[in-house]
């Protein structure tokens, strides 16, 4: 898959295109439906399949309140090259992109820059200045440039709409198995491993301390599976405070099942499976040593290693 980054980079396609536009935070179930659409429709027609993505997301730019990402933009392209897609152009959403009027936003960018000859969204698409345009505008004026339109419905799940807003939600709350469900996939975030203050190998279970750019971090305890280059090795991940060592600062640490190899410096990508428990003050750091030993063999079981 073709990336390009900003609209100076975009040369011009030699030809039509079809263009998914949103967001794609997550790269969830609702997503992968019109990824698909997207593709499927590309070979029928023979045109060329381009996911326009906003980075940053404009709440982080005109909001009042700063939304945590789902995913890196790096994971995010990641996804969306998994379903086949030719090109991704990374928009970057600024006070001039803003400005753009919903007429100005079809014209100047989906039909000069891009040729689009088919547009998808999702069901609760707006775009242009102060989020005026919506699907019916764009329905009306697509026609006008020989283009063809597509809404696709919002995917439902456990009688609730997908939607990265909510994902996010469960994410912060620690809430794993519900997230999980709305992505189809575990949530992953990608991380280096760093020196700590070497409390798991003081108390008998060293762990690998990860620094990591994803903007949100689950708290509690969770079983994982580490991704080391090729490898993906049963883990137990916990992020928090590690409130039996009254500690301001939140730490995310993996202890890998059977494994004792060094890994300062290695980048690794942890996947989230599903939650144990959230996290707890022992009186002591003895008990502290016998709920992990504890939680090493709910992890165990889970991977079928007992």
């Amino acid at each position: 898959m073709k990336v390009i980054y900003g609209f100076d980079n975009l040369t011009s396609f030699s030809q039509q295109t079809i263009v998914a536009l949103g967001n794609f935070d997550g790269v969830h179930l609702g997503h992968q439906r019109i990824l698909k659409f997207v593709t499927r429709k590309a070979v029928q027609l023979d045109l060329v399949s381009i996911v326009l993505t906003l980075s940053p997301h404009p709440e982080n730019i005109l909001g009042k309140k700063r939304i945590k990402m789902i995913q890196t933009l790096e994971q995010r392209l990641e996804e969306i090259e998994k379903f086949g897609v030719n090109a991704a152009l990374v928009a970057p959403f600024n006070k001039k992109f803003s400005s753009l009027t919903p007429r100005e936003f079809i014209q100047k960018i989906v039909v000069n820059l891009l040729r689009a000859k088919v547009v998808v969204v999702g069901g609760e698409f707006r775009f242009g200045k102060n989020r005026r345009g919506d699907i019916a505008l764009f329905r009306k004026i697509a026609p006008r440039f020989d283009m063809h339109f597509f809404s696709l419905p919002s995917v439902t799940k456990n009688g609730k709409k997908i939607s990265s807003s909510l994902i996010r939600r469960y994410l912060q709350e620690g809430q794993i198995k519900k997230a999980i469900a709305f992505l189809g996939k575990p949530y992953a975030i990608d991380g280096r491993v760093i020196k700590g203050k070497s409390r798991g190998k003081v108390i008998g279970f060293p762990t690998a301390n990860i620094q990591t750019e994803n903007e949100i971090t689950p708290p509690g305890v969770f079983i994982t599976k580490v991704r080391i280059g090729s490898r993906d090795l049963p883990s137990l991940t916990n992020i928090g405070r590690c409130p039996t060592f009254e500690q301001q600062e939140t730490n995310i640490e993996s202890y890998i099942i059977n494994f004792n190899r060094n890994l300062y410096g290695n980048k690794i990508r942890i996947h989230f499976l599903d939650k144990i428990r959230e996290e707890m003050k022992f009186a002591t750091s003895q008990d502290l040593s016998r709920q992990i030993q504890k939680d090493i063999e709910t992890a165990k079981a889970y991977f079928r290693l007992v």
